[in-house]
């Protein structure tokens, strides 16, 4: 009996090998026949339930990874390592992955859901026609802040912040462009300012708000805000939204100075091995459902005007992240400054942060 035992353990266990080895064939073979879309986005900015949806809808397998910089995402894709399908920079690094000639063109006739973007949000100066992009999230940078720890103050301007009695209650992002334009905005300078001399001022300015900052932090902004470890910080709207979700105490604002006004769309890196796939996850994201419950999860705003009617009224008539025409004539899109300029940006940003040490 014994024997007949270890007889029937030893065909189960060839037969669980065997369906393993033909598992991974079949898999390997999916793969091989381009059953698979590798796609690199910022982090916690697509509904997971999403990707498992269009898995299941189209039989390819999603790869998903996360980059926290439009840098570090254009330095991996320069670097080749892995061939991305997808990826989801902002407006400036699509211009400047232009420039790097590190992106294919959008198949337009693959994307009949493409209709149902704002016209607002296409033909725009970084991408002229479209033609390495498509809109994905769209949103704003200004200030979050605790209107119950402020004894009921409201903030409106970007000089507010420099008040004497907010010492040791602001939070900045850990981001050059939104630090330094912060202080460009509050002396009437644009966003994409390169005389040497307004960006000196921007930052002596910004070296008297020191009193008043409490850190410069990364994703942990969030959590800080929403715990009240801090009365004021420097966010993406997108950002400001969860956060208030959480605690109604806090409030949000565009300066009445201008901020500025971002957006990121999804491109095909030259290295892409999957293009057909990656048209299908596009036009997949693009569809007015799909892209409404995309947004209700990310908390961004869409380009999707389509989308708008299966959202609440309280999220679509919110004009603190679906701003009047009126408050977007004050606000600026971040041009390409190029290497030497950026650099020079970087430098000061360092210069500013050593200084709040």
């Amino acid at each position: 009996m014994k024997q007949l035992i270890r007889a029937f353990i030893a065909v189960l266990l060839v037969s669980a090998i065997l369906l393993a080895a033909v598992s991974h064939l079949n898999s390997s073979q999916g793969f091989a026949n381009g059953n698979v879309l590798t796609v690199y986005n910022w982090g916690d900015y697509i509904d997971a339930g999403l990707v498992k949806q269009f898995e299941k809808e189209t039989g390819i397998k999603v790869i998903y990874e996360t980059f926290d910089s439009n840098e570090s995402m254009m330095t991996k894709i320069q670097q080749g390592g892995t061939s991305y399908d997808i990826a989801v920079p902002s407006e400036y690094m699509i211009e400047k992955m232009q420039e790097e000639n590190l992106l294919i063109p959008i198949d337009h006739s693959k994307l009949p859901n493409l209709k149902y973007i704002d016209s607002r949000f296409m033909d725009l100066p970084f991408d002229p026609e479209n033609k390495y992009s498509v809109p994905y999230f769209w949103g704003t940078v200004g200030i979050v802040y605790n209107s119950k720890k402020l004894g009921g103050k409201k903030i409106s301007s970007w000089d507010d912040l420099w008040d004497e009695n907010l010492k040791n209650e602001i939070l900045l992002t850990d981001s050059a462009r939104e630090v330094m334009g912060m202080g460009l905005n509050s002396l009437n300078y644009s966003l994409n300012d390169i005389n040497k001399e307004h960006l000196q001022q921007a930052k002596e300015k910004l070296d008297r708000l020191t009193p008043n900052i409490k850190a410069i932090v990364g994703d942990e902004i969030r959590m800080l805000l929403e715990n009240g470890e801090a009365s004021i910080g420097l966010v993406w709207s997108g950002t400001a939204s969860e956060i208030m979700y959480e605690n109604d105490d806090l409030e949000y604002v565009i300066p009445k100075e201008g901020s500025n006004l971002w957006f990121d769309n999804m491109v095909i890196p030259k290295t892409a091995k999957h293009v057909e796939e990656a048209h299908k996850f596009i036009n997949f994201l693009l569809d007015p459902k799909i892209a409404a419950k995309n947004t209700e999860y990310v908390s961004y705003s869409t380009p999707n005007k389509g989308a708008l009617k299966y959202l609440p009224d309280e999220i679509v008539n919110d004009t603190r992240f679906y701003p009047s025409q009126e408050m977007v004539k004050r606000l600026e899109v971040y041009e390409n400054l190029g290497k030497k300029n950026l650099a020079y940006y970087n430098e000061l940003f360092l210069e500013f942060k050593m200084h709040n040490k």
